[in-house]
């Protein structure tokens, strides 16, 4: 790095000291001196930040965790020692029968305390689609595409949830990536955001964690240009921390709301069980709620398991 730390400012000083701590030292090898490609650097180090600052406990955090589960990778380690895994209590529900009615008109009543998330990041590649996921038609009848009908289901709630009374607003958060940012909103306003006011909707960018080069977590440049970074999309995982490092869970909570339900780009059918999951959340009190279907065995789905650890601690696995 030579002279060039010189050029940097000192929260650009810190991170690169740290960096250079941590097993990073080929990321500046090789530096031509000040007032050459003066440009690029500055580039490079506004990437670093911007990685430092898009995953909870910074750079150096990324790198110990990616350390840590290489090394249990090479070892062989089982993440799942210790845990005994066992069929998650909850609620059977079979559609359009009493005690789904009973939910339903629970959920439908607690839908004015609730905030939808919708998770989508990804492009339709695999099905042969390049444009975003929550274009494609719901379905063929009237071509209506996945974004309108998730927006006309929750203002469908939000009618029926505030029947007697002043309407409240459901708000409604869309995660999106690099590759789906500007076309949902693009999708969004020329549709008029499909009867739901702009001010509901909010839209978080995922930003992307850097690629690693070998076992030893070192961080990948681009072959093509040694002052840039290679990254990647970190996963669905990211909406939690984006909806706390934006305060918006803040905001939801001083405004008296209980309900997050998250839910992602293609399912037609899952706005006919939303409402009685939130029954079922609702009336048992529950703090975390997954929906599922049941599955048969050896049927190619996934399925939700409960992991007891032997300190009693309980997790819920979605495999």
């Amino acid at each position: 790095l030579g002279d060039n730390f010189n050029l940097l400012s000192p929260q650009q000083q810190d991170l690169v000291k740290t960096l250079l701590d941590n097993g990073q030292s080929h990321l500046f090898n090789n530096w031509p001196a000040p007032g050459v490609d003066d440009a690029e650097k500055k580039a490079f180090f506004d990437q670093l930040v911007l990685l430092d600052s898009s995953y909870p406990g910074g750079l150096v955090a990324y790198i110990k965790n990616a350390k840590r589960l290489l090394a249990d990778s090479k070892a062989g380690t089982n993440p799942f020692d210790g845990f005994t895994p066992s069929v998650p209590t909850g609620e059977t529900l079979a559609f359009g029968d009493e005690n789904f009615i009973k939910f339903e008109e629970a959920g439908v009543r607690e839908a004015k305390r609730a905030a939808f998330v919708l998770v989508a990041g990804g492009l339709g590649e695999r099905l042969g689609y390049n444009g975003i996921k929550v274009a494609l038609p719901a379905e063929t009848t009237t071509g209506t595409c996945f974004l309108q009908h998730y927006i006309e289901s929750i203002l469908a709630l939000q009618e029926a949830s505030s029947e007697g009374e002043s309407k409240a607003q459901i708000p409604f958060v869309i995660m999106t990536s690099d590759d789906t940012h500007g076309r949902t909103l693009e999708l969004l306003e020329s549709n008029s955001y499909f009867g739901m006011k702009p001010t509901q909707v909010t839209l978080l960018k995922q930003e992307k964690v850097a690629c690693l080069d070998d076992n030893d977590a070192r961080l990948a440049l681009d072959p093509k240009n040694r002052y840039r970074i290679q990254t990647k999309p970190h996963g669905h995982g990211d909406v939690h921390s984006l909806l706390h490092s934006s305060g918006i869970l803040k905001v939801w909570h001083d405004a008296g709301l209980k309900w997050v339900l998250f839910f992602q780009d293609t399912n037609g059918l899952l706005f006919k069980a939303i409402p009685s999951a939130l029954g079922v959340s609702s009336t048992k009190q529950y703090q975390v709620n997954s929906l599922a279907v049941p599955r048969k065995a050896k049927e190619a789905i996934g399925g939700i398991t409960r992991l007891t650890h032997s300190d009693a601690h309980a997790y819920h696995s979605k495999f």
